[in-house]
């Protein structure tokens, strides 16, 4: 197998173990906290109808692959349950939706270095023991030379972004967007995309005031 194959399988490997970690509560404290925004001057008090944007669903940036159709449909239908659970309603016609639903994410190579000191342990004594507390139970790192050791790891980090798009106006008027480093396998259990959707939109519809008569 060629290197540049390699490569390949590796970028996909991490692009389909994605929504494992970005979107999915692959790590044991959850996913990440998103960051929301949205057009304060825009009444969501109104929107009770949502569809799913025609180019919902893609990958953009440096690993730019397509993702597997089965992951598609998780993230699909985990949105579609969060929204539900709100009592908004997806449609399949983009015409009868108050608002559209994008979702993509995008990808970008990373690197981590890290620098830290580690003791330089002498032949002469025993683990656990050093020239001043040869008595100690237990090893006295402050008493023994140390050294600079370095460690340089690659990652791939994704993007997750959800946007609610205003089909009249064709923008945007709210977004969640969360990231994450791409690890471990592809994630199958439909109850943590759920979860992690759930968190996702958990923002939406935003809190507006209510205007009151006079």
């Amino acid at each position: 197998m060629s290197d540049s194959t390699r490569s390949a399988s590796r970028r996909t490997n991490a692009l389909l173990a994605l929504f494992c970690t970005a979107l999915l509560a692959a790590c044991a404290s959850g996913p990440p906290e998103p960051m929301v925004d949205f057009n304060p001057g825009y009444d969501f008090n109104t929107v009770d109808t949502i569809a799913w944007y025609r180019d919902s669903g893609h990958v953009s940036g440096e690993n730019p692959l397509s993702l597997s159709d089965m992951t598609i449909d998780r993230v699909d239908l985990a949105l579609r349950r969060a929204l539900e659970a709100k009592g908004i309603t997806v449609v399949d016609d983009p015409a009868k939706a108050d608002l559209l639903l994008s979702w993509h994410l995008a990808t970008e190579e990373k690197t981590d270095v890290r620098t830290y000191e580690t003791p330089v342990y002498s032949g002469m004594y025993g683990a656990g023991w050093g020239p001043y507390n040869r008595y100690a139970l237990y090893s006295c790192w402050s008493c023994m030379p140390t050294r600079t050791q370095t460690t340089v790891r690659h990652y791939t980090l994704g993007t997750f972004v959800v946007d609610m798009i205003d089909p009249g106006m064709k923008k945007s008027v709210w977004r969640s967007v969360t990231s994450s480093r791409l690890k471990g396998e592809p994630q199958r259990d439909q109850d943590k995309y759920d979860t992690a959707a759930a968190r996702i939109l958990a923002a939406f519809p935003p809190l507006q005031g209510l205007s009151t008569a006079d």
